[in-house]
Formats: structure tokens, C-alpha cells, sequence
């Protein structure tokens, strides 16, 4: 039976201004991906986003903080008008405010369906696949109990830059 697959990719970054915690989300059929791609997928979006926000080494405090939530759902969850088996891909990047620059924006779209097409071995599976970009609230990411605004982003990127 056809299911959707949903991952979540959290990303700690450690400049507020211009590396921040992005979050993805993917929905794609189970079958639109090679079994075990998984980890290639994940790794990377992750590494798609953290180019496109300029990092261009990360390091251990980008890269331990990532973690992928995997949820499967009916095939039925998800419609269109000509198909009750819909083969698009939804990925959607949430980010603090201003995280992405336009241009970083334009980056991370075009790599993220690159890589979808890529890893689903299926050129055309690009005008199927949908990259959704969009912005929390100040203050609303929650981690370790707190809200994370901007001031607190700083300091825990400050916490773990002294840690190195």
C-alpha cells in the first residue's frame, strides 16, 4: 500500500544574523525514493540549507543538532483533482524572520528539487515537487523549555562556540 512519507530536519545554527535554526519537512509517496535513501535525503536538504544561509563548513554544533522525524500516512491523505495517488513532493522550510536573503531563497529551491528529481532517479518528479519557504514568528521556536527569539539564539550560539 501506497503511504506518504513526512521527515523533519531540525537545524541549529550558531549566527543569528545570518545562520539560524531552519526546520524541513517532507512529504513524498514511500515509493517516489530508492529504499534507504533516507539518509541521503536528509543529509542533503541539510547540507542545501546550510549553503544557502552561508554556511559553507559546518560544523559540530550545526551538524549534531540534526534530527530526522519519520511519519508515514495513507496514500489517501493527499488529493488532487485528476488522481487520488498524488506523485508530488511537498517540502516545506520553515526559518526565524530574514533568515533567507532572496537570493538564498532562489538557491534553496533549486537544490531542493535537484535533489528530490536526483534521489526519486525521475527528471520530471521537479514540476511535481513543491518548496514552501516560510517564516516563524519572533520568539516562536521552542527548545529546552524556552522561546527562542533572536536574543536567545545568540546566546546559546555564544554557549556553544565558548564550549569548543
Amino acid at each position: 500500500m501506497l503511504s506518504f512519507w513526512k521527515m523533519t530536519i531540525v537545524i541549529h545554527n550558531k549566527n543569528w544574523s545570518k545562520n539560524t535554526m531552519p526546520m524541513i519537512d517532507v512529504y513524498a509517496p514511500t515509493d517516489l525514493f530508492p529504499a534507504g535513501a533516507d539518509r541521503q535525503l536528509g543529509e542533503e536538504l541539510t547540507l542545501a540549507i546550510l549553503r544557502a544561509e552561508g554556511v559553507a563548513n559546518p560544523g559540530p554544533f550545526h551538524l549534531d543538532n540534526t534530527a530526522a522525524y519519520i511519519h508515514r500516512m495513507a496514500a489517501s491523505t493527499v488529493q488532487t483533482a485528476s488522481t487520488a495517488l498524488a506523485r508530488t513532493v511537498r517540502v516545506q522550510v520553515i526559518t526565524p524572520p530574514g533568515a533567507l536573503k532572496r537570493e538564498g531563497q532562489k538557491q534553496l529551491v533549486k537544490e531542493v528539487t535537484e535533489i528530490v528529481a536526483k534521489i526519486s532517479g525521475d527528471p520530471s518528479q521537479a514540476g511535481r515537487t513543491w518548496v514552501i519557504l516560510t517564516e516563524a514568528a519572533e520568539g516562536g521556536w521552542g527548545l529546552f523549555g524556552t522561546a527562542f527569539g533572536k536574543e536567545e539564539f545568540i546566546a546559546l550560539a555564544a554557549k556553544a562556540k565558548a564550549a569548543q
